[in-house]
């Protein structure tokens, strides 16, 4: 399975209730549900007019189904070829 980042451009994203949050959720749990392929959505966070998505699937289309299936956009799908951070710089080969 591979991992992707989802961009979706929602205007006052930032200024959701707890209450839409739990809604969206819930869709976006029915939507994986419907699917009836591996998939994992891992987590979303929130920033301004965005939502920064991070999922499991087989392939971009699959979350682009998802993005679909939930009635959700999805600006940007872009499969995660890696990852660092500070720790990476006191890696040695």
């Amino acid at each position: 399975m591979k991992t992707f980042l989802v961009e979706r451009d929602v205007p006052g994203a930032s200024a959701l209730s707890h209450e839409q949050l739990v809604k969206i959720a819930q869709t976006s749990n029915q939507a994986v549900d419907s699917l009836g392929l591996p998939y994992l959505w891992v987590t979303t966070f929130v920033a301004g007019d965005k939502l920064y998505c991070l999922h499991g699937a087989d392939s971009a289309e699959t979350v682009r189904e998802h993005a679909r299936r939930g009635g959700f956009p999805a600006n940007v799908v872009a499969e995660v070829v890696g990852e660092f951070g500070p720790h990476t710089a006191r890696m040695t080969r």
